[in-house]
């Protein structure tokens, strides 16, 4: 017994010293990183250099605290698309920038979003600066934003991999039969696929008739633009494509105009030098973002309100009650003339996508309301936005998907297998409706199916007024059919197309402002926060405890918890686009 609380005894004091050592030096990081972050980098020397690294997935936005060396080892965020415009537009106004080096080391991006950089990048241009990238690897989209340069730079040993697009789903109907799950589906809208992956082992006809459709026009507009660029047919981007040249030697680009040279990573500065100066100083993101070319603070201000990822999804994405809170907010704080709602989501809860709806019909009642859209405005995304005064898109924005759908898991033969049993009462005829571990009767499929049809002439009547358009001619483009910008704009989804400071423009200009800043909404978690969240992070731990455990099969325990999190009724698309 002695030994025993000995033992005890150690170990809580192992744990206490253990904690305040973990505390000392995450207050010790929190310190520095505080310092690093007060610091701020003058460019001086003329001829500078801006070194773009694109070596992570590109977000919607983070917080230039983010960029710091330390913590950007740990974090999972990516890098914000709204750091690397403004760092972008700061290097075209300084004087002592020369030009961009484009750095490519695994790049992940949506259409929408490189859409979005190359259009800074080429206004970047327009002030007579230079552009020259250089990579070990292109992928469609790298490349797609590469082109906008001056001199395209490739390893030696690297690779071109320009392919043309794919859009894969995974589908889960033979393993749900497997692990005994049977998922009950509700929808409206032929095109509505995210139900699919549970009941299907393919693909639609419709569901491929909308993907084509979306990826054949972001495929011509980049083909397009990527011959345009490099003065060349779109013919010969198509035959690179098509004979698999992405597999030969890197030589093989050079020939067909798609790359100026081949050379090592320490050949660069030669390349540079020559364009710039020899003993260049070489600034990065982080350096560029510290930098105000307007310091002026208007008392009119033009809000942009972020709305990305999936709206009310197990605690990440979007909170549409905060979303809610906001734009309520807004509506009453004078000093803000209009308000620009940033959405970038595939949609999420019905119900949550109505109190946004609400909130933003309200708050147009007193000042101007623009929606500018990201890589997704889709189906509750584009619920959210479709009462906007204004929608601006991008050309390669999906959009549209205005459908809904309802799915309720039944694990009774889950259960079965592993000797599992359930028993209960209850008091009336619907008290268990719900109940995932017995099988659903039709009466009760009935209810829910009604539940759904009402959810989606709400929606389309929302979508309707919110347009000026009868009913009629918006159930022909629903249907849970997804759209790009471009299409959207031919068929009324949209207004224009455009980026978010296009949105802003407009929404100034509704508002008759002309002198005005502009503030972002809800505010960023600061780097010191965002530390702490990562240091107590047990979900995270959880989950990645749980991928090493299971290895190869981890795959079936997610699909197994993506059904159980999809129940409710939803207005949700399933795509994620990477090119």
């Amino acid at each position: 017994m002695k030994q025993f609380l000995k033992m005890t005894l150690a170990t809580i004091v192992g744990i206490i010293i253990a904690s305040v050592i973990l505390t000392v030096i995450t207050f010790g990081i929190i310190g520095s990183l505080m310092a690093s972050s007060e610091s701020s980098t003058t460019i001086s020397e003329k001829n500078s250099v801006f070194k773009l690294t694109l070596d992570n997935t590109i977000v919607e936005r983070s917080s230039a605290e983010d960029l710091n060396a330390f913590y950007s080892q740990y974090s999972r965020q990516g890098i914000g698309l709204n750091l690397i415009l403004k760092a972008i537009e700061n290097a075209k106004d300084n004087k002592n920038i020369s030009g961009i080096y484009l750095y490519f080391d695994g790049m992940e991006a949506s259409p929408a979003t490189v859409e979005a950089m190359r259009r800074a990048l080429l206004e970047f241009k327009e002030s007579g600066k230079f552009i020259v990238a250089y990579g070990a690897n292109y992928g469609n989209g790298e490349y797609h934003l590469a082109t906008v340069a001056d001199k395209i730079l490739l390893n030696p040993q690297g690779t071109l991999s320009l392919t043309g697009l794919s859009m894969q789903t995974m589908f889960y109907a033979d393993l749900m039969k497997k692990v005994g799950v049977e998922m009950e589906i509700f929808k409206v809208g032929t095109f509505k696929s995210a139900v699919e992956p549970y009941i299907r082992t393919d693909m639609s006809e419709a569901n491929k008739l909308q993907l084509h459709t979306y990826a054949d026009g972001v495929w011509e507009r980049m083909s397009k633009e990527m011959a345009e660029a490099r003065h060349i047919s779109v013919d010969i981007i198509n035959e690179f494509a098509n004979k698999g040249l992405a597999y030969a030697d890197a030589s093989e680009a050079v020939k067909m105009g798609l790359i100026d040279s081949l050379v090592y990573r320490d050949e660069v500065k030669t390349v540079l030098e020559k364009l710039s100066k020899k003993d260049y100083e070489v600034y990065d993101l982080a350096d560029l973002c510290d930098q105000t070319t307007n310091t002026k603070k208007e008392k009119n201000k033009i809000a942009v309100v972020y709305a990305v990822g999936e709206i009310d999804g197990n605690g990440e994405g979007i909170d549409s009650e905060e979303i809610a809170r906001t734009l309520l907010k807004l509506k009453k704080e004078k000093n803000v003339k209009a308000v620009v709602l940033r959405v970038n989501s595939p949609g999420g809860s019905a119900y949550g996508s109505e109190q946004m709806w609400h909130a933003a019909e309200m708050l147009k009642k007193e000042k101007p309301l623009v929606v500018s859209m990201g890589d997704y405005a889709a189906s509750g995304g584009y619920y959210m936005s479709c009462n906007a005064d204004v929608i601006v898109a991008m050309p390669n924005t999906l959009t549209g998907s205005i459908g809904i759908f309802g799915m309720i898991p039944n694990f009774s033969g889950a259960s079965k297998k592993v000797g599992v049993s359930m028993d209960g009462i209850k008091t009336n005829e619907y008290s268990d409706l719900g109940n995932t571990f017995r099988p659903m009767r039709e009466d009760e499929k009935a209810l829910i199916q009604s539940s759904v049809n009402r959810g989606y002439e709400l929606f389309t009547g929302r979508c309707a007024a919110g347009r000026k358009m009868d009913i009629d001619s918006i159930k022909t483009i629903a249907e849970g059919r997804v759209w790009s910008g471009v299409d959207a704009l031919r068929i009324g989804l949209v207004d224009t197309l455009g980026n978010l400071n296009d949105a802003i423009a407009i929404a100034a200009d509704l508002a008759k402002v002309k002198n005005y800043s502009v503030k972002d909404y809800p505010a960023e978690k600061s780097m010191q926060e965002q530390l702490m969240e990562m240091l107590s992070g047990k979900k995270d731990k959880e989950e990645r405890m749980i991928q090493k455990a299971l290895g190869q099969n981890y795959f079936i325990y997610k699909a197994v918890k993506e059904a159980q999190s999809r129940q409710g009724i939803m207005a949700l698309s399933p795509y994620v686009i990477t090119y």
